[in-house]
């Protein structure tokens, strides 16, 4: 019983570790020796565990996602008005990041793992299946004249982009959001999406 323990500690550790040596250094500059002195485990346990540097940012972001993303999902199902829904997203956008710093950090700087990539296929799978949920939300208000048609990319970069810009200016320490400048990206967030009349 003791080595299951100690084995899921390990990786827990491993996880902990990596989470703040990814945030504060950046994936690329960070080294396999700092991340087991980080996590405080052996060679042969980080190894048990991981099979490299990039297996444990595969694992780790996929997990940021996860939880980003149900929590996103959550708060946006919750409002069934589109504005409501719009405006209320780009405040938990901005609240997420401000409780978690270092996974919102890990997920607004670093490129998610591509396909072929460890974590990749996950985070591909995950991504799918997120925005067929928000898809599903935003059928309704498209079809109802309230929303624009438009591309998952794009719906993104309109809806989060400058979000996002504003959460780097926060992490680079150069600015921090008033609670009028988020509402402010909120609203511009539902003027960028919501359908004009012809």
């Amino acid at each position: 019983m003791k080595s299951v323990k100690n084995g899921r500690d390990g990786r827990t550790r491993i996880i902990e570790g990596a989470l703040r040596r990814f945030s504060q250094d950046g994936v690329s500059a960070t080294t396999l020796a700092s991340l087991r002195e980080e996590s405080g485990v052996s060679v042969g346990s980080f190894y048990h565990h991981f099979a490299s540097k990039e297996h444990v940012f595969g694992v780790l972001y996929a997990e940021i996602l996860t939880a980003y993303q149900s929590a996103f999902l959550a708060e946006l199902v919750s409002h069934e008005e589109a504005r409501d829904g719009i405006e209320a997203v780009v405040a938990f956008h901005m609240r997420w990041a401000g409780e978690h710093p270092e996974r919102a950090r890990l997920l607004v700087s670093e490129r998610p793992p591509r396909k072929h990539e460890p974590g990749g296929a996950e985070v591909a799978e995950e991504r799918r299946a997120f925005f067929r949920k928000v898809s599903d939300w935003w059928r309704p208000h498209m079809k109802n004249g309230l929303l624009q048609p438009v591309h998952p990319t794009m719906c993104y970069v309109l809806w989060l982009g400058p979000a996002q810009e504003m959460c780097r200016l926060w992490f680079a320490g150069a600015h921090t959001p008033t609670d009028e400048e988020i509402r402010g990206l909120g609203e511009a967030a539902w003027q960028s999406l919501r359908q004009r009349p012809d």
